[in-house]
C-alpha cells in the first residue's frame, strides 16, 4: 500500500534528510525531491541555491559556520541523462565515477556512513537515467552495521518507474538520541501530477521547528524541460 504524506512525513517529527523519486500518476514526468531538517544551530544555518541545472546547499550566515565538512554540498547534480540527487558530498563521488565510465555503485563502494557518532548518520543517495521518454532510477543507503561504527553496509535498490508511485528514503527512522539510522527498503510514497501540489504537502508536513529547506523537480519525459520548486526557512 502507498504512504501517503502525512503519514510518512507529517507523522514523523525527524526524518532528517530525505529523497523521493517517482512518476507522477498521469505518466509524463519524473520526480524527485529532496529535503534537509536540522536540530542544531549548525545544522539551521543552510540554504538551497540554484547554480544551472545544479543545487548547491550555502551556510545562511557564514559567521556562524562551526563545521562545514558535513553541512555544506551539492545535493543535485545532472551528468548526462543521469540525475544525482544525495545527502552529502558523495554526490560528487558519483558524479566523478560516471565521468570516468563507473557506475553508481562503484562510487558508494568507496563511501561510507558519516563519521559523526554516536549518530553515524547514514549516507543516502538516488540517481534517475533517462532513456527512450522514460526512465529507471536507483536508491541507496550507506548505515554502520554497530552502534560503535565498526564497519559499513551498503544496500541499493533498483526500480522501472511506475506510474503514481514514488520511493522514500531518509536519514533516520525518527527522532532521539542518538539518532536510529532508517531500516529496511525506501517506502513507497504518493506522488502528483502538479508539482506545486506536492512540494506545498511535503513542506507543510516537515516539522516546523527543525525543517530547513526543500527543493522539488519535475523533469517531462518528452520534451526534458524541467519545473522546479524550492523552500528555504532562511530568507
Amino acid at each position: 500500500m502507498i504512504g501517503t504524506i502525512e503519514k510518512l512525513i507529517g507523522e514523523n517529527v525527524y526524518p532528517g534528510r530525505g529523497i523521493i523519486v517517482g512518476k507522477t500518476p498521469d505518466g509524463k514526468k519524473a520526480v524527485t525531491a529532496y529535503f534537509i531538517m536540522g536540530r542544531s544551530e549548525n545544522s539551521r544555518n543552510r540554504v538551497f541555491k540554484e547554480e544551472g541545472d545544479n543545487v548547491i546547499i550555502y551556510p545562511f550566515d557564514e559567521s556562524k559556520v562551526t563545521d562545514p565538512s558535513l553541512i555544506i554540498y551539492s545535493p543535485l547534480k545532472v551528468f548526462e541523462n543521469k540525475l544525482i540527487v544525495t545527502n552529502g558530498d558523495q554526490t560528487d563521488t558519483i558524479y566523478d565515477f560516471l565521468n570516468d565510465g563507473a557506475s553508481f555503485e562503484a562510487a558508494l563502494e568507496t563511501r561510507c556512513f558519516e563519521p559523526d557518532a554516536p549518530n553515524f548518520t547514514p549516507r543516502i543517495s538516488a540517481m534517475l537515467e533517462f532513456a527512450d521518454k522514460t526512465f529507471t532510477y536507483k536508491m541507496s543507503i550507506l548505515k554502520s552495521a554497530d552502534n560503535e561504527g565498526c564497519c559499513c553496509n551498503r544496500f541499493c535498490f533498483s526500480y522501472e518507474a511506475v506510474n503514481g508511485k514514488g520511493h522514500f528514503i531518509h536519514t533516520y527512522m525518527h527522532d532521539g538520541n542518538p539518532l536510529p539510522s532508517f531500516e529496511g527498503e525506501p517506502e513507497e510514497i504518493e506522488v502528483f501530477d502538479s508539482i506545486r501540489d506536492f512540494a506545498d504537502k511535503i513542506w507543510n508536513n516537515l516539522n516546523k521547528d527543525n525543517k530547513i529547506s526543500l527543493y522539488v523537480r519535475y523533469i517531462d519525459l518528452m520534451t526534458g524541460e524541467t519545473e522546479n520548486v524550492m523552500f528555504n526557512r532562511n530568507k
